[in-house]
C-alpha cells in the first residue's frame, strides 16, 4: 500500500511552506510602518537643518579667512547671526518656512574658575515659551577676541563677568529652535 507518491507529495508540502514563509519574511521586511513612536523624525530633521545652518555659517570663504559665525562672535553681532540663520533655517526648496523660531546663547568658561557661564546671543521674533517641543543644536567656535579694537564699527570684546579676552578662548554656541 506504501508507495514514492505519498513522499512526493510531503515533499511538495514542506517546500511549499517555505516558499510561503520566506515570501512573508520578505514582505514584511520590506514595509514600513509608521508608529506614533517615530514623531521624533521631525526632531531629527529640525535639529539637522540647525546643525547644517551653523555648518555653513562657521565655513570660511577662502582658506586662512574667519568665518561669518567667528566674525559675529568675535564682535558680538547678534543681530547679524539671527538675520542669516533665520534665513538658513527657514528657507525651503519651494516655499519659506516662517514658523521656525530660536534663541541663542552662548556659554564659555570663566576666567581663573571652572565656572560655567552664559549671556543670550540672538534670537528671533518669539520668545520661547517652554510648551512648544524644541531642538538644540550646538557648535564650538574659538574665538580670538580683537583687544585692539578702538573703533566705534569694531565693538570691543565682550564684557561679560569672567571672560578672558586676553587669549583665544572656546565658546560654546547654543541654539534652540522650535516651531511656534
Amino acid at each position: 500500500m506504501v508507495n514514492d507518491e505519498g513522499q512526493l507529495y510531503t515533499l511538495e508540502g514542506i517546500a511549499a511552506a517555505l516558499i510561503m514563509l520566506v515570501s512573508m519574511y520578505l514582505v514584511l521586511g520590506t514595509t514600513v510602518v509608521y508608529t506614533p513612536g517615530d514623531t521624533h523624525i521631525t526632531d531629527m530633521q529640525l535639529e539637522q537643518l540647525g546643525s547644517d545652518a551653523l555648518r555653513m555659517m562657521d565655513t570660511p570663504s577662502s582658506i586662512g579667512n574667519e568665518s561669518d559665525l567667528v566674525k559675529w562672535v568675535k564682535y558680538q553681532q547678534g543681530n547679524l547671526f539671527a538675520q542669516n540663520f533665520t534665513s538658513y533655517i527657514q528657507s525651503r526648496a519651494t516655499t519659506t518656512d516662517t514658523g521656525l523660531q530660536f534663541n541663542a546663547t552662548i556659554c564659555y568658561r570663566q576666567k581663573d574658575s571652572t565656572n560655567i557661564s552664559c549671556y543670550p546671543f540672538a534670537n528671533s521674533t518669539q520668545p520661547y515659551s517652554g510648551r512648544d517641543p524644541a531642538v538644540r543644536v550646538t557648535r564650538w567656535v574659538q574665538v580670538e577676541w580683537d583687544n585692539s579694537a578702538s573703533t566705534p564699527s569694531i565693538p570691543p570684546p565682550p564684557t561679560q563677568p569672567g571672560i578672558d579676552a586676553t587669549r583665544p578662548q572656546v565658546v560654546l554656541l547654543e541654539v534652540l529652535i522650535w516651531r511656534s
